[in-house]
């Protein structure tokens, strides 16, 4: 007797502050499915506030996969990603369910769904030199020349964040090739995705970043932080490259003010969401559903339901009863 094809993969992707969390967990509990988190800062521990981690509630709700794997101090590569992601897949199938990736980390999607390049060894030496070009002439000296080099990688990497604009050039410095080149020579999952994306219009969403960034606040990032500093980690790339984090840590060191600190956050989450919709508009197949305030969580997740559905070959059907 033949077995039953695996139901295909549903991913849920967008830019941040669009409502994500929120949706996969409404879609997760109507389909039957399990949460396996595509964001590149929920993979560490004792970052919770300012990189909107499912709470407990949540996570007890739905079974959440890649959520506090690694200490801040711990470097994390797309590399592990793609082999943590793909056993998390495969272990949700085995159990009969969907797994629903959610995130807007498109390199962590890209290297579940298509895999990722090895890339050469690091090169500490070479890496100590960009760093020290970094601080001589500014981190934004060295994302120019990436730049120049790969405007594609470019496109797609935050400018502060250093670690991966010196493993960009350090590639390429070391094989004479551009890394956005080279990724493409990867080994494909090979099961079915169903890849729907949301977005809300621009003031929209800067309204909603700007209430999140004050919610972060209220709700403690500031102590966050400076727990993460009296456990040794705020030297941690992971932290000092993170929105909100590398901000307060001004502000705890007395360079901004808080007032000024949040401002820069506001701003500067603004200008990732740019980048993360430029990263998602060049990727092929998603499906745009356009939110907006009017909409609850369910509703959204209904719409994404519908659409899973229907692009899903012989139309899964959708429920909790039907995965044990």
């Amino acid at each position: 007797m033949k077995a039953a094809a695996a139901p295909p993969l549903l991913v849920l992707v967008g830019p941040t502050a669009t409502g994500k969390s929120d949706v996969a967990l409404e879609a997760a509990l109507s389909l039957g499915a399990e949460i396996v988190s595509a964001d590149s800062r929920l993979v560490y521990r004792f970052m919770d506030v300012g990189t909107a981690k499912p709470n407990r509630a949540m996570r007890a709700r739905v079974p959440h996969h890649l959520i506090d794997l690694v200490d801040p101090d711990r470097q994390y590569t797309s590399k592990d990603y793609e082999r943590d992601a793909r056993a998390a897949v495969s272990a949700i199938i085995a159990r009969g369910r969907i797994p629903l990736v959610v995130g807007g980390t498109g390199l962590y999607v890209r290297a579940l769904l298509s895999g990722i390049f090895e890339g050469p060894p690091a090169n500490p030496a070479l890496r100590a030199r960009l760093a020290e070009t970094a601080r001589s002439a500014g981190g934004g000296s060295l994302w120019r020349r990436l730049a120049q080099v790969d405007p594609e990688k470019a496109a797609r990497t935050d400018p502060h964040n250093l670690a991966r604009v010196i493993r960009a050039l350090e590639v390429f410095e070391a094989t004479g090739e551009p890394m956005s080149r080279l990724e493409a020579g990867r080994s494909p999952l090979g099961l079915a995705a169903v890849k729907v994306g949301l977005r809300r219009a621009t003031p929209d969403l800067n309204r909603l970043i700007d209430a999140r960034v004050g919610r972060m606040l209220e709700a403690g990032l500031v102590d966050e932080v400076r727990g993460l500093v009296a456990r040794g980690y705020g030297e941690a790339p992971a932290v000092k490259a993170s929105l909100g984090y590398r901000e307060t840590l001004k502000y705890l060191g007395g360079a901004l003010s808080l007032d000024d600190a949040a401002a820069l956050v506001r701003r500067h989450t603004r200008a990732f969401a740019k980048r993360q919709m430029t990263w998602f508009r060049g990727e092929v197949d998603i499906a745009w559903l356009d939110v907006t305030d009017t909409q609850t969580p369910a509703e959204v997740a209904a719409e994404v339901c519908r659409e899973y559905l229907r692009k899903s070959p012989g139309g899964v059907p959708p429920g909790p009863q039907m995965w044990p």
